[in-house]
């Protein structure tokens, strides 16, 4: 991450709510967790928010029926409001 971030934070962000739908749908959901969790956490709007994509090989690693139960990112805020986050 840049120097120039105002804020920068280790996330541990679970998963597990995903294990509750039709497993066509597990990684989708991870994604859009992941995003929620960040705007909601960053204080943020969600157009503000970009994930590496690492973030997301790291999702889809297993396939659409497997993601993780929980993943660590690494999440950084800059002047702009623009938060940009990447695997841990």
């Amino acid at each position: 991450m840049a120097e120039d971030a105002l804020k920068e934070q280790i996330y541990t962000i679970p998963l597990r709510s995903v294990k509750d739908l039709p497993r066509y749908r597990r990684a989708d959901k991870a994604m859009t967790l992941i995003r929620n969790y960040l705007i909601k956490h960053m204080k943020v709007e969600p157009n503000q928010v970009k994930l590496h994509k690492t973030i997301n090989e790291k999702v889809w690693e297993r396939g659409m029926q497997k993601p993780p139960s929980f993943i660590r990112v690494r999440a950084a805020k800059f002047e702009d409001g623009v938060v940009e986050a990447e695997l841990a």
